[in-house]
């Protein structure tokens, strides 16, 4: 059975899934099989495995960087919110159904066989499971029945390591604080103190630590530093959307929809040089960008209204009758058509007028498409026509089917590449997606990670505006994530006590 660590943090965004990430990639190079846990992930970036179940992209990232195979047991519990108060909640990557917060949390600890079946599949297969929390241990509102945070190290007998972010402010206070409110059981389960995203010299901080360690009866093993890396994080949005870039020689805006789910189909272009990827989330912030992309979205009603009320709509039809493309994946596809229609309630109900651009409509149904594709685009028309042809590989995650109207052009050709255990892959091709004048919408995420894909839109964007494209897009992306992971390793290696950390998986409780 393997050897759990877990990494809990003072809040959310403390660096959690990073130091998680980078942890692994350590153990990694070091030649031992490890594997990420998440008991309960709460976010709207997911993914589908080969076998057709979803999971949080966070946990995907992290099996990225241990170099293995992502599977749904890593994170068997996703809750992706649909609105303020509610969640749709999948168990080991099949739809469950849609609760409010309370009821979830009243029922949460029927799904500890579940977390338990999951973690001990992991456990038989690896020799070190690095688990991490949620939020944070101290949420005294929450901590009964708690299945992520303390509750989770419980039932795994996993040491902690306490990572609190200098990043925000207030870093002792965070750690002495939250160690302050744990019960005896667990503060015997806290291994190690973590400070994160610190900048300048660390001497400064020695004073702070030393008296850290008197107050809370335990050592800081590692003082990371804030990391300029480029990785798949849940939380790392916020950063992103910063209203600071500056624009590069191609612009590209992004919709920042209210219920964004899987801006990671967009991660690929920030690794380009001379390519600007802005969030929109105010008309007056659109500008002149060379190419508008509306995300996913877990409620696509509610924030076509929003762009609506907002005027980004406007922006948006505004831009595209001046000649700018736009191109919509999933959420944002459904948007560019005629109609929305929602007879079962799966959204907000009733239906709503679409933004017009694809002569089609769309209607919401209550089973989930959950699969992996592979494709190639269709003979592809307007600004994006070096598309035609290009192979891609991808997945959908959505519940509603588009019909286009008859003698729409469709903008892909897939089919389903999932594999169920012990049964042969079913190879059904079909037409998907659709495209107008300077309009393109698809469902398959992750279409633009083929660097085939990529170089073709930011070659034409450049060609229309007389950009010589050589230099563009000249980036391997899965080499470049490599050296992101290898990059955090490095990162991991210098500031954390590796060796101290070693002695804490290896003692356990």
């Amino acid at each position: 059975m393997a050897k759990p660590i877990m990494i809990q943090g003072t809040m959310s965004n403390a660096g959690k899934s990073v130091l998680t990430g980078g942890l692994l990639r350590v153990l990694a190079q070091d030649g031992v099989k490890a594997a990420p846990f998440k008991s309960q992930n709460m976010a709207l970036n997911s993914y589908i495995t080969e076998d057709g179940l979803e999971m949080g992209r966070a946990q995907v990232m992290q099996a990225e960087a241990a170099g293995i195979e992502p599977i749904a047991a890593m994170n068997p519990i996703l809750l992706k919110p649909t609105n303020d108060t509610g969640s749709q909640v999948i168990i080991n990557g099949k739809v469950e159904g849609t609760m409010s917060a309370m009821e979830y949390y009243r029922r949460k600890t029927e799904y500890i066989p579940v977390i338990m079946e999951a973690y001990e599949k992991l456990s038989k297969q690896y020799d070190i499971i690095v688990v991490e929390g949620a939020g944070s241990p101290a949420e005294i509102n929450l901590k009964n029945d708690d299945i992520v945070n303390m509750g989770m190290a419980k039932m795994a007998n996993a040491p902690v390591l306490l990572v609190g972010d200098i990043d925000r402010g207030g870093v002792f206070a965070q750690l002495a604080g939250t160690m302050m409110l744990l019960e005896e059981e667990e503060k015997r389960l806290v291994k190690g103190l973590v400070i994160n995203k610190f900048r300048g010299d660390k001497s400064i901080l020695d004073p702070g630590i030393e008296m850290l360690e008197q107050l809370c009866s335990k050592p800081v093993v590692g003082v990371a530093p804030y990391m300029d890396i480029d990785v798949e994080d849940e939380d790392s949005l916020s950063e992103r959307m910063s209203d600071h870039k500056e624009i590069g020689q191609i612009d590209l805006a992004v919709i920042r929809l209210p219920r964004i789910s899987n801006f990671t189909d967009f991660n690929i272009f920030e690794s380009i040089p001379g390519v600007s990827v802005r969030y929109i989330s105010r008309a007056a912030q659109l500008g002149h960008p060379d190419l508008i992309l509306i995300p996913g979205t877990k409620n696509t009603m509610h924030d076509l209204a929003w762009m609506r009320q907002s005027g980004v709509e406007a922006s948006v039809l505004k831009a595209h009758a001046s000649g700018c493309p736009v191109f919509g994946i999933c959420g944002g596809y459904q948007m560019l058509g005629e109609y929305l229609e929602d007879p079962h309630g799966v959204e907000e109900g009733g239906s709503m007028r679409g933004m017009g651009l694809l002569p089609m409509r769309t209607v919401f149904t209550e089973e989930k498409t959950r699969t992996r594709v592979d494709g190639t685009f269709s003979s592809v028309h307007g600004i994006l026509q070096a598309l035609s042809g290009v192979a891609f590989s991808g997945y959908e995650i959505h519940m509603g089917q588009s019909i286009g109207k008859e003698g729409t052009d469709t903008l892909t050709e897939i089919h389903d590449t999932n594999r169920q255990q012990g049964e042969p892959a079913v190879w059904e091709r079909k037409s998907e997606g659709a495209m107008g004048e300077n309009v393109y919408g698809t469902y398959v995420h992750g279409i633009f990670d083929s660097m085939d894909v990529v170089n073709a839109v930011v070659r034409a964007l450049a060609e229309r505006k007389g950009i010589d494209p050589e230099g563009l897009a000249q980036i391997d992306y899965a080499a470049y994530k490599e050296q992101q992971y290898d990059k955090m390793a490095a990162i991991l290696r210098q500031y954390l006590d590796m060796e101290a950390i070693y002695r804490i998986v290896e003692a356990g409780v």
